[in-house]
């Protein structure tokens, strides 16, 4: 067991901690990025409406990001998995899966999200591929297909309009009893939408791209895609052993300085946030730049 100091710990790699990792880099701060190479996105193929990186994969930007980042030597990054955190005094104690331990003058969390899949044979595998969560990210690359809106109440009224947009080929699977008030119904009605009531028993699909889906019926209707929003909880415990809010939502409560209830603790990116790389980016380099500061604060 090893301890290293640093100014700043950012636990996870991906699009909002290495952007932290650059604005601190340019800072000359000594920073550490732990990380352990499997952001949620790793499934898609493709990543969209980020500026420059239209069609992208995800591990493209990332690796165009890191390989920048390396060219500031104060920046290190940890292959490994943040186990623990803790706050002694003013400062921050972090371990990981290897027993390592390090310390820093603060701490950012860039640690993502888990997403819940609901128990449909096929769902994981197409997640992200074909079976997406974001007209804005995805919506353009499937257009005009036959698509199932996985979803139901409010949930389903939100995506249904940006869906419609970009198509008109939508059946809503509500997989049980459709809860739609009487003016949502005639909403649905009025543009003519088949709602599907039906449990979902599989996603048939071919290397993740939806062919069909196959009702507890066993009946099977052809679709090219699926929309569908699904819960998620904190990719760690982190932030609750820390003692950081956790919203309404499920998002760790962040100010619009990324920062936590806990002083010299940010948070950035998906934790905290819609997911989006653009906000992803942003949120990071707000949290790079405000951590910074108050450590000029602390010195100066």
């Amino acid at each position: 067991m090893k301890t290293k100091n640093f100014d700043v710990i950012i636990i996870g790699g991906s699009y909002a901690g290495l952007s932290a990792a650059l604005a601190l880099g340019r800072s000359l701060r000594k920073v550490l990025v732990i990380d352990a190479g499997k952001p949620c996105n790793r499934q898609t193929p493709h990543s969209h409406n980020f500026l420059t990186q239209d069609g992208s994969t995800p591990k493209q930007i990332a690796e165009i990001a890191k390989n920048q980042i390396l060219n500031y030597k104060n920046v290190v990054f940890y292959n490994g998995i943040a186990t623990g955190a803790k706050k002694i005094n003013s400062d921050f104690e972090v371990n990981t899966d290897k027993q390592m331990v390090f310390t820093a003058k603060k701490l950012i969390l860039a640690t993502g999200i888990k997403d819940l899949f609901p128990n449909i044979k096929g769902f994981k595998e197409c997640w992200g591929i074909s079976v997406v969560h974001c007209p804005y990210c995805h919506g353009y690359e499937i257009r005009n297909q036959k698509t199932a809106l996985i979803a139901n109440g409010d949930h389903a009224m939100h995506l249904l309009g940006l869906i419609q947009n970009l198509g008109n080929q939508v059946t809503i699977t509500t997989h049980g009893k459709a809860k739609f008030t009487e003016e949502q119904q005639s909403k649905l009605e009025q543009h003519q939408i088949e709602v599907i009531e039906k449990e979902i028993a599989e996603i048939n699909h071919h290397n993740g791209f939806v062919e069909s889906i196959r009702f507890s019926d066993n009946s099977i209707v052809s679709y090219q895609s699926a929309y569908t929003v699904v819960p998620f909880e904190q990719n760690t415990q982190i932030p609750k052993l820390l003692g950081c809010e956790i919203n309404e939502q499920g998002y760790i409560k962040v100010d619009a300085m990324q920062k936590t209830n806990i002083t010299g603790v940010y948070a950035c990116g998906d934790n905290s946030s819609m997911r989006s790389v653009a906000t992803a980016v942003y949120t990071g380099n707000i949290a790079g730049v405000v951590a910074n500061k108050e450590l000029v604060n602390d010195e100066f």
